[in-house]
Formats: C-alpha cells, sequence, structure tokens
C-alpha cells in the first residue's frame, strides 16, 4: 500500500464508488462481515452478561447491588456508549475508519477485562463506562465501513443481519452465564468475575482478523487519497475475480477533496440540508432505544423477583429469546432491499409495538408463566430486532460519506440517552415497586414509543434500496464539473 498523497487534488473524477457496488459477493465481503460485524456480537455478550450476573452481583458479598444500582450500572455502560461514540465517531470521519476500529476494540477489550477487577459500586460502575464507550465507538467506525463497503444491491440485507448478530453474543453470554453461574461449577463469586473476561478473548481474536481489513476507498476519495484508494479497489477486484476494463462505462462522480470537513457544515448538513432525515433518524434511534434498553438490561431482574428464577438459571432463558432476534432479520431482511425501506421499517416497528403491548398486558394479569413469558417474548422482539436494526442502518446510508460516522454517532449518542440511558433506570425502579402494573405501564409508554416511530417512518424513511450511498446522498463535496483525468 503506497504513502497517502502528499496534496489534495484541486477535483478528481472516480468511478470506485461504482466499482464497490458492482462487486459480486466474494470472500473478502465476507471476512469484512466476521471481523467487523464482530462488534454486535461483543455488544450482545455485554449486555447478556450484565443481565445474567445481575443476581450474582446482587448477593456477591463484595458488592452487594440492589435492583437500583444494576439499573444505574447498565445506564453507565449506555452513558459510556454515548461519549464513546460522539468522540470516537468525529475521529473517524477525521482520522480513518480502520485507525479507529482498532483504537475502539482496544479500548473495549482493556475495559471489559478490568470489570472482573471491581471490588465496589464505584469502581464496577467507572469500568462499565469505559466499556461502553469502545463499544459506542466500534458502532460509529463500523457501520460506516460496513456500508462503504458492501454492494447497494444487498446492503439493506446485510446491515440488518449483522445487526442482528448481537444477539449471537446474547447467546454466548448466557450460555457462559449458565456455566460460570452453577454454583456446583464454580464459586459464583469467581464465576462473575470469570465471565467478563469471554468478550475479552473474542476480541483478541478478532483484533487480528481487522489487520486485514484495508480502509475504506471511499473515505479515502473523499480525503484526496485517490491512488491509495485504486489500488484497494483493484485488489479488491482482484480476489472476487472482476477486471477492471477501461471501455466499461460506469458513473463517475466528481469531488474537491479535503483533509476535513468543518463542523458547522456537518451541522447544517444535518439540522438544515437534511432536516427531515435527522428526525426520521431520531425518532428510530430513541424509540429502539428505550425498548430494547429496558426491556432487555432488566429481564434477569423480572424473572428473578417475579418468577423467584434463580440466578445461575436466567441463561437458559435468554437462548430462546435471543433466537427470535437472531431470525428476525435474517428471514425479514431480504424483503428491506426488495419490497423497501420505508415498508418494512414501518411493519416491524408497529408489529413490536403492538406485541409488546399485548404482551406486557399479559405479564401484568399473571396469565404467563416464566417460560412462556420467553416465548411471547421472542415473538416479540422477531419484529423489534429487524426494527432497531433497521434505525442503524437508515441512519448510516441516509448522510454524506464525509461525516456519516459522526452522523451515526450524534443519533446513536441521542437516541440512546434518551431511551437508553433513561429506560434500564426507569425499570429498575419499577421493578422495585413489585407492582405489575407499574411495570405494565412501562411497557405500554415503550410499545406508544415505536408506534409513533412506525407512523414516522411510514410517512418520511427514505427509499434508498439497492441505490448507490452517493445517489441517496451526494457527498458534501461533490461537484458538478467532470474532472480531465480517470481514476
Amino acid at each position: 500500500m503506497t504513502a497517502p498523497d502528499t496534496a489534495l487534488q484541486p477535483t478528481i473524477s472516480t468511478d470506485i464508488p461504482a466499482r464497490l457496488d458492482r462487486l459480486p459477493w466474494s470472500r473478502f465481503h465476507t471476512l469484512v462481515v466476521v471481523a467487523l460485524g464482530v462488534t454486535w456480537i461483543l455488544d450482545g455478550l455485554e449486555v447478556t452478561l450484565a443481565g445474567s450476573v445481575s443476581g450474582a452481583l446482587k448477593q456477591s458479598p463484595t458488592l452487594r447491588f440492589s435492583n437500583t444500582e444494576i439499573g444505574i450500572a447498565g445506564a453507565a455502560y449506555l452513558a459510556g456508549a454515548v461519549l464513546g461514540a460522539l468522540l470516537f465517531g468525529w475521529l473517524t470521519d477525521r482520522l480513518g475508519r480502520k485507525r479507529l476500529f482498532t483504537i475502539t476494540l482496544l479500548v473495549y477489550l482493556v475495559a471489559t477485562a478490568a470489570t472482573a477487577f471491581s471490588w465496589n459500586f464505584a469502581s464496577f460502575i467507572i469500568f462499565r463506562f469505559f466499556t461502553g464507550m469502545g463499544i459506542g465507538g466500534e458502532y460509529t467506525a463500523i457501520n460506516s465501513t460496513i456500508q462503504e463497503l458492501v454492494p447497494a444491491r444487498m446492503r439493506g440485507w446485510v446491515d440488518l443481519v449483522i445487526n442482528g448478530s448481537f444477539w449471537i453474543g446474547a447467546a454466548l453470554g448466557a450460555v457462559g452465564a449458565i456455566i460460570l453461574l452453577d454454583p456446583a461449577v464454580i464459586d459464583p463469586e469467581l464465576g462473575w468475575r470469570l465471565a467478563f473476561f469471554i468478550g475479552a478473548a473474542l476480541g483478541l481474536v478478532i483484533l487480528v482478523l481487522r489487520q486485514w481489513i484495508p480502509e475504506s476507498p471511499r473515505w479515502l476519495i473523499s480525503h484526496g487519497r485517490a491512488n491509495e484508494a485504486a489500488m484497494i479497489v483493484a485488489e479488491i477486484e482482484r480476489r472476487a475475480g472482476v477486471s477492471d476494463s477501461p471501455d466499461e462505462a460506469l458513473p463517475k462522480i466528481h469531488l474537491c477533496p479535503r483533509a476535513a470537513t468543518p463542523l458547522r457544515e456537518v451541522f447544517h448538513a444535518l439540522f438544515v440540508r437534511h432536516r427531515q432525515r435527522a428526525l426520521v433518524g431520531l425518532a428510530l434511534m430513541a424509540a429502539q432505544a428505550f425498548f430494547y434498553n429496558a426491556i432487555f438490561f432488566t429481564y434477569a431482574l423480572i424473572l428473578t423477583d417475579f418468577y423467584a428464577v434463580p440466578s445461575q438459571a436466567i441463561g437458559w432463558f435468554i437462548l430462546p429469546f435471543a433466537a427470535g432476534n437472531v431470525l428476525g432479520p435474517i428471514i425479514l431482511g431480504r424483503l428491506f432491499d426488495t419490497l423497501g425501506r420505508r415498508r418494512m421499517i414501518a411493519f416491524t416497528y408497529a408489529m413490536s409495538g403492538l406485541l409488546l403491548a399485548a404482551t406486557g398486558y399479559l405479564f401484568w394479569r399473571d396469565l404467563v408463566s416464566a417460560a412462556q413469558l420467553t416465548a411471547c417474548w421472542s415473538v416479540v422482539f422477531f419484529f423489534a430486532s429487524t426494527a432497531a436494526s433497521s434505525a442503524y442502518l437508515t441512519v448510516s446510508e441516509t448522510f454524506p460519506v464525509e461525516m456519516r460516522a459522526l452522523a451515526i454517532a450524534a443519533f446513536y449518542a441521542v437516541g440512546t440517552g434518551i431511551g437508553g440511558v433513561a429506560g434500564p433506570w426507569l425499570f429498575g425502579a419499577l421493578i422495585d415497586t413489585g407492582s405489575r402494573l407499574s411495570v405494565f405501564g412501562g411497557y405500554l409508554f415503550g410499545a406508544a414509543l415505536m408506534l409513533a416511530a412506525a407512523l414516522i417512518a411510514a410517512l418520511f424513511a427514505v427509499r434508498a434500496e439497492r441505490r448507490s450511498l452517493e445517489d441517496v446522498c451526494r457527498p458534501l463535496n461533490a461537484v458538478d464539473e467532470p474532472a480531465p483525468e480517470r481514476l
């Protein structure tokens, strides 16, 4: 790989985006999915472990957490993710995708391993906060990279499946919790500490795989490093068995590269030029963040407090729950590229809200056992997992390349701040009341948010299916005049 171009060209004309979109699926794309998509697996692992070990944390002779403190710990993780998304998202757009998805993974590795050595509430909160920072930063670097490397015709399905892989991590965390929290196998006080090493071990393997992922060619051309981008695309084409024929007419884009995009221009794009898209993204992210985090972060507390399920058995209830979440994006994801974004986003959000209200009613009236409640959640989250994944898809593909990572960070931060941080705290307090009716009230609020987001998506979501990213949203540094030189 050559060194970066030393000077930015005044104008370049390139068909690199079109060349990336025409590629057939290859081993390169599979490597991208495995090495980068693992972010969601790590997050699922972290969230599940935090939920599954909540009973052990309450009974720990060292920590002795209350339900409210469990909720605060979940909120601290999400608060760290918000700050990490904003900080690392800004850096990702300025310094590059590859550099940042290495840094963020290292932050996660160190913090989650440190959690195992927590000695009191304060230390646990601090380590969970920094673990969240690493994961939040991963979201921005990873989603922007994947969007820019996957061909347009399958971008929706791939993105949804990757986001849905959160629940593969959830299943791994559940199995790990089953083993490590079983008193017959290991002392629970040691078991919950060992549980947090699972993510660190997985992360070390992925860190090695990521060394073979190149920088995003789209990011490179926007920063004037056109020669380097051309070399990367040529190598990807070689691996996929595609030749770059000089006689083949591909759409070109004309750019005035620059080292960085001023923040005032980013804010103008978000709040003026693309205001409607921003409002859609905010509605989708906030609704799914409250829905997901409020329910899942406190699911173990529901089982232990209302159904007297032993903490070491929580993992068995997570497994079918996770299966519904994984299957949703896999089965429904193709429809986002065929029936279209607007229809499918509205449908999955509406179904999630309606099914949540129905399940909440059954819980309130005490009409379901713990196993039956888990079966209900599996159906609810078959749709909700797809809906939540579509929120990330929406905010990552409908804004310009120069600000894509920061846009993802902004919506993730605001949505999670509104729905994610408040949700676990609120539901922890509702569960502490011991009232099923109070918890049902929280479920109804989450359902109302999802239904409102469904209506907004039905009216205003962008029809981005099978379209190039540059067609969905014109780059901020794009110009109309073609350059004389083809790259």
